[in-house]
């Protein structure tokens, strides 16, 4: 078992060894509470479930949760495996084995965070390239696509069969987090084909992730795209394109239709950065970033005390919005006066 914070200390070990270990200690384990992040999207939800299925088939006593909203967000409601979900104030007070999927930092758990110094042991499974290094056990691969892709090959290593069910789960955060198949490698075109062998049918299962906005979304992409604002010359050569979504501009909608903004908005930005900003609560943001493609965002997340992915990140901020966009540029000025450090992606 690695030590906490033992994974910072040097190389992680082969991929494969730790796929082996990780097995081992779910092997072992009676119970698992498995988490998700804080508004958890389809690969953390799709990951947590899938793993908790497979887990639960072979007679673990499972519990799925998450901290925030108190409810699962409707369009992951006919995700597979429903049935393991427990609220955060039922979850066992000092768990054997806590296992997060698609956190890249304990913060993202919100309150369930307490669970983790309490706990025996801390597994950790993620794809962040900006993953803190939190917890004891850590199956954490900045080139797998989807922290789906590790579950997949995790329960390959286990034996465990992906059936219908679990398929279902792994293709929606797959889908989603590689933005329809954009950011990927044969060999998850190759996972993908195998998920749908299993059963999965991608048009059913992801219509209501990602086409099934109430005719109320329509009102607010047009006063938010409406204000958004290009800066040539922000990113480099390149430009900023920003945005915001305010309380008032997201009455009413659910979470999945401020989250869908920032898509829109990103196929303008040809090779520069994207930003939308939404507002949590007053003078509190939650703000997206997209690269183009050339840009590196994680590293400029990670300079605001954020993360991500070379190509989608975020970070957190509180003040007005115009401070928002006045530290995201210092960063973007930063980065660039570097050399170019943060900007140029891999």
């Amino acid at each position: 078992m690695t030590e906490p914070g033992a994974r910072r200390a040097g190389a992680l070990p082969p991929i494969e060894q730790r796929l082996r270990e990780v097995a081992q200690v779910l092997a072992g384990a009676p119970s698992a509470v498995l988490l998700a992040h804080v508004n958890p999207d389809a690969d953390a939800l799709g990951s947590a479930l899938a793993l908790g299925l497979a887990l639960h088939g072979r007679g673990v006593e499972v519990a799925v949760s998450f901290a925030e909203p108190d409810i699962v967000p409707q369009s992951l409601a006919q995700l597979p495996g429903q049935h393991l979900i427990v609220r955060p104030d039922d979850l066992p007070v000092r768990p054997g084995l806590v296992v997060t999927l698609d956190v890249a930092a304990a913060e993202r758990l919100g309150r369930l965070r307490d669970l983790l110094p309490v706990a025996r042991t801390v597994l950790v499974i993620d794809h962040h390239r900006t993953n803190s290094g939190f917890g004891d056990v850590h199956l954490v691969d900045p080139d797998a696509e989807a922290t789906g892709v590790l579950v997949a090959r995790l329960l390959d290593v286990m034996g465990v069969r992906i059936d219908a069910d679990i398929a279902a789960d792994l293709y929606a955060g797959l889908a989603t987090d590689t933005v329809s198949f954009r950011n990927v490698t044969s060999a998850t075109h190759r996972l993908a084909a195998r998920l749908v062998d299993a059963g999965v049918r991608p048009s059913e299962l992801l219509g209501p992730i990602t086409d099934a906005h109430p005719f109320g979304w329509l009102a607010m992409l047009s006063g938010v795209l409406g204000r958004a604002v290009r800066v040539p010359g922000a990113v480099g050569e390149a430009a900023l394109v920003h945005t915001c979504v305010t309380l008032e501009d997201a009455a009413g909608l659910r979470a999945e239709e401020v989250d869908s903004v920032i898509d829109i908005v990103r196929t303008t930005a040809g090779d520069g950065v994207t930003a939308v900003a939404k507002q949590t609560a007053p003078e509190h943001w939650q703000v997206s970033l997209r690269s183009g493609g050339a840009r590196d965002v994680a590293v400029i997340a990670a300079s605001l005390g954020g993360g991500g992915h070379s190509w989608a990140a975020g970070f957190a901020h509180r003040g007005d919005y115009p401070s928002v966009i006045a530290r995201l540029r210092a960063a973007l000025d930063a980065a660039e006066t570097a050399g170019g450090a943060g900007i140029a992606g891999p």
